[in-house]
Formats: C-alpha cells, structure tokens, sequence
C-alpha cells in the first residue's frame, strides 16, 4: 500500500493505493474504488465496465480494523445503505452495498484486523 497525497482547488486530500492480483483499490478523503484488470495486464479496447467485479460481496479497500457492524445476516439493505465501518491509515472507511438484497453474512467482527480483498460480507439479490 502506498500513501498519496493530492491536491484540488487549493484542498489537500490524503489516502492510498494498494493492488492485489488483478485489483487496483484507491481511497481517498474516506471514498474507496476499485479497478478490475483483465488478466492481460491491458484494457480491451472500447471496453466502458469493470469486469469481474462482484456487487453482492463486500471487500475490504485496505488493510485495517473493523470498527463497527451495521448490519447483521437476515436484514435487508439497500443499495448504498452502509454494512460495515473499518479504520485504516487513522481514517475511518465506510463500506456500503452496492445493490438492494438481504444479508446473506458477516464475515467479519468488531476489533478484527483484516486484509486487502478480504471478503467481509455477502449479499443476495
């Protein structure tokens, strides 16, 4: 993982960039994205989405601790309704679902140190 620092309009963000095989993570100013790469190492050409990315798993954006459990395994969420909270670099990160469905499960828990990618929770459709 490296530290980054950037500037916009005179604002000062701070975050980091970290890969694990074929993913690329960003976070930045608290906000996290992810890039797929095909396993070619090179985009196709005219490609507009990220393959192989799955929206009913949560991952972890970086190494760091879990915080907090929003969420537990039966409810159901909405899309970008917040699951988990996990502290990394003294920042704290907030994870939400990318899609409406139920909890499926938690695998993760407060105080838990966890990896880059590590699947935290998953979700049914």
């Amino acid at each position: 993982m490296k530290k980054i620092e950037i500037e916009i309009n005179g604002q000062r963000m701070f975050g980091a960039v970290a890969k694990a095989g074929e993913t690329t993570w960003f976070s930045l100013a608290g906000e996290v994205w992810t890039i797929e790469s095909p396993p070619s190492g090179r985009a196709a050409r005219g490609a507009t989405n990220v393959a192989g990315v799955d929206p009913t798993q949560v991952r972890a954006p970086m190494p760091g601790k879990i915080i907090k459990v929003v969420s537990t395994v039966g409810s159901t969420v909405i899309a970008g309704e917040t699951l988990i909270v996990m502290e990394a670099m003294k920042m704290e990160y907030t994870l939400k679902a990318a899609v409406t469905g139920e909890v499926l499960e938690i695998l993760c828990e407060v105080g838990q140190q966890v990896t880059l990618g590590a699947t935290l929770a998953k979700l049914k459709v």
